[in-house]
């Protein structure tokens, strides 16, 4: 018998009702080219055409239209490299909000501009040299000292179900799907998307896909506990989490099928594809379940129907080209 999860599809189908007025139905895409390299039936989610150019929006919006109108008033904080700020800062304008996001100095330009651009007051913190206060000690003290609420960027029951929302699109649309593979940080994105397929599709298989250098959720899986790493060294930002949240790991220490890793010059290599053959901007993050599906690295995957999220979008051009020319040999 499955233990109760924190998260329930009831949860994840409320979601829906709140957030439908505020986000994308994104695209399903596919390409005969995807499926000849990699011997499956491929189906990209392609939350790149998302709000904010990535998933997060769900989540967040999941998370502030249950706030009070007091909650409201007195605001709402956040800390993240990048998505999940401007997911927040676009959130809570939408609904009136003020906003207060914690983000790292070494956070991408456009995201940290976006950000601002949607009206949030930005406290950057020293995540590049380790000094001062964490993004959580930050974002605490502010909750402190102002009253305002807190929005986790995974380990949140309502963000999580938010997320899951993106597998209801998907299954809708392609509901014969024999897999499903996400990138993975925090947990939030493949922990709703497991809620969500193992309700509509009975028996789908779930992976979650981190870089070699950031592998928390799966060190915390083969212990059996969460485990803490350093920052890792990567050039997926949105996937330099340092361990798994509480609610996330609960959910897919059951549901999960498993996480594997990818080195950073697969996710190079996953940047290169889409850009070349899809015509796709995407950030090496949002490509990491592609990266696995290129490089094999996903069992048992040829042959089957696989879903494949592309979560997010939002990479500095500067940087991208620098990737496509300098790492291209």
């Amino acid at each position: 018998m499955t233990p109760l999860l924190p998260v329930s599809f009831a949860d994840v189908v409320a979601a829906r009702d709140r957030i439908s007025p505020f986000i994308h139905k994104t695209p399903v895409l596919t390409s005969r080219t995807l499926d000849s390299r990699t011997g499956s039936r491929v189906f990209l989610k392609a939350e790149i055409f998302q709000r904010i150019g990535a998933f997060k929006v769900r989540g967040a919006f999941s998370r502030l239209t249950l706030l009070s109108p007091e909650e409201r008033r007195r605001g709402v904080v956040a800390f993240s490299s990048g998505n999940h700020a401007q997911a927040v800062a676009l959130a809570a304008r939408e609904l009136g909000i003020p906003a207060t996001i914690v983000m790292p100095d070494d956070a991408p330009r456009a995201k940290l501009d976006a950000t601002r651009g949607y009206g949030a007051e930005v406290v950057i913190y020293a995540r590049s040299t380790g000094a001062g206060p964490s993004r959580e000690e930050l974002a605490r003290r502010i909750v402190d000292e102002s009253g305002a609420v807190l929005v986790p960027p995974f380990d949140d029951r309502a963000v999580i179900a938010g997320q899951g929302t993106l597998a209801v699109e998907l299954l809708e649309e392609v509901p014969d799907l024999d897999i499903l593979i996400t990138p993975c940080g925090g947990g939030g994105l493949l922990s709703g998307c497991c809620v969500a397929a193992v309700e509509l599709r009975p028996g789908i298989r779930l992976y979650g896909v981190e870089p070699e250098a950031g592998d928390d959720v799966r060190r915390s899986l083969e212990k059996g506990e969460p485990v803490a790493i350093p920052v890792p060294a990567t050039i997926a930002d949105s996937l330099q989490t340092t361990r798994v949240g509480n609610l996330t790991f609960a959910i897919l220490r059951e549901l999960a099928s498993g996480i594997v890793t990818v080195p950073d010059r697969a996710l190079i290599d996953a940047v290169r594809f889409l850009v070349e053959r899809l015509k796709l901007v995407v950030e090496p993050g949002g490509a990491a379940a592609l990266a696995a599906l290129l490089s094999d690295r996903v069992p048992g995957c040829r042959g089957l129907r696989a879903g494949v999220v592309l979560s997010g979008g939002n990479v500095d051009l500067d940087r991208l080209g620098d990737w496509l020319v300098n790492e291209g040999g």
